[in-house]
């Protein structure tokens, strides 16, 4: 049975683990919430050690032809737009190595025409030399069309559900193949199915009221670790940030709320991976080290070319998808997905996680190692003596 089928279900919300994680979303007192943190760092530092594993996005294109209504790159916003060539991929990717990355997510609006298989497929070629983990964040593909790029070297596939509301999602997303709520909610399964090693799902938090996402989530979660047990599960927590089309989040979730949910995740799930973007601002990043992140991006463009300048002479702007030729000014760059909000360097990132007694991590998987099973991020270390991790402010 698809998950997809699964949620269907009346009763796909009645196992222990999920009866378990409903208890501890509920609002806490700060007391509560104290002993919660506590138990998800002691659970954090015995499945993955004092690490951090860091990553960057690099924006392949900004086209799409869906339209979804908080998304800065929605086919009717008149953005500047550009699709890198191969030489612009590489290009980004110096610049990433460079600065230490050997674990790159290549993102990209969804455009057949600008982003097939073929264009994916030998950006992963070019860059596998030097990046040994290659994640995709697309537009959900076949079984068949996944296989040419974990073939390639992705190891890695990230989809985000957005909101597992069925109407809220109708409401969101009102044209493109993006509509489609199933064809999404199953893509981890075909990617599982085409060989990724890595799958990584989240829900885009503000939609929706964020306890009804997060249980559903926390089902997929499960449904995953089950079905899909050989790849390491990822779960992400994007809050909606300024992009675009001036969207506005009508549920907003508050620092607190954010906290208890990771900390819920990693008590009812210790051994998933929990990421961290740099939509959030730096204070509550570097707060949320010790309480259950594993994985963190740094240095982040969220803009075809960002790294860069790569692709400024082809930038043109569109109308309801359709190509407009653009007088660039000077300086002037492809729009960005959304704005981010840690804008500290690569090195002020890593230097602030060793100051609090992490270890940045740029590699922890190669072709030539063995099974998955075997990575860094299922070392096993004894949890120090708890103390106090949260702070009553929250």
């Amino acid at each position: 049975m698809l998950f997809s089928e699964h949620f269907k279900t009346s009763d796909w919300m009645e196992t222990p683990a999920l009866q378990k994680f409903r208890r501890l979303i509920q609002p806490l007192n700060s007391e509560q919430l104290e002993a919660l943190a506590v138990q998800s760092r002691a659970l954090t530092l015995k499945h993955f050690g004092r690490t951090i594993r860091l990553f960057a996005p690099l924006y392949l294109s900004n086209e799409c032809i869906n339209v979804c209504k908080y998304c800065g790159f929605s086919r009717d916003n008149p953005i500047l737009r550009v699709t890198l060539t191969h030489e612009a991929v590489a290009a980004e990717t110096r610049h990433l190595v460079g600065q230490g990355f050997r674990n790159i997510l290549l993102v990209a609006g969804e455009h057949p025409k600008f982003v097939s298989g073929g264009y994916l497929e030998e950006c992963i070629r070019r860059m596998r030399g030097d990046v040994p983990s290659i994640h995709l964040e697309l537009g959900p593909m076949e079984v068949e069309s996944y296989l040419p790029l974990t073939a390639a070297g992705a190891e890695g596939l990230v989809v985000y559900q957005e909101t597992y509301d069925r109407a809220v999602y109708a409401q969101m997303h009102t044209a493109g193949p993006k509509k489609d709520f199933d064809w999404r909610l199953d893509c981890p399964e075909r990617g599982y199915r085409a060989a990724f090693k890595r799958l990584g799902i989240g829900a885009l938090l503000g939609l929706s009221p964020w306890r009804d996402e997060a249980i559903a989530l926390a089902a997929h979660v499960e449904y995953l670790l089950k079905n899909c047990w050989k790849s390491l599960i990822t779960v992400s927590l994007p809050r909606l940030r300024p992009a675009a089309g001036e969207f506005e989040p009508k549920h907003p979730v508050s620092d607190r709320d954010l906290i208890q949910l990771v900390c819920a995740l990693r008590a009812t799930f210790p051994q998933i991976g929990i990421v961290l973007s740099t939509r959030e601002p730096p204070r509550l990043r570097d707060r949320m080290i010790p309480l259950g992140v594993t994985i963190m991006s740094a240095g982040s463009h969220t803009e075809p070319g960002g790294y860069t300048g790569a692709g400024r002479e082809d930038l043109h702007r569109t109308e309801r998808g359709r190509r407009l030729e653009a007088i660039v000014s000077e300086g002037e760059h492809a729009t960005e997905q959304f704005a981010i909000a840690d804008n500290r360097s690569v090195e002020e990132v890593a230097g602030r996680i060793r100051e609090l007694g992490y270890e940045p991590v740029w590699k922890d998987w190669d072709a030539v190692l063995a099974p998955p099973a075997q990575n860094s991020e299922f070392r096993t270390q004894n949890p120090e003596s708890s103390r106090t991790v949260f702070h009553s402010e929250y």
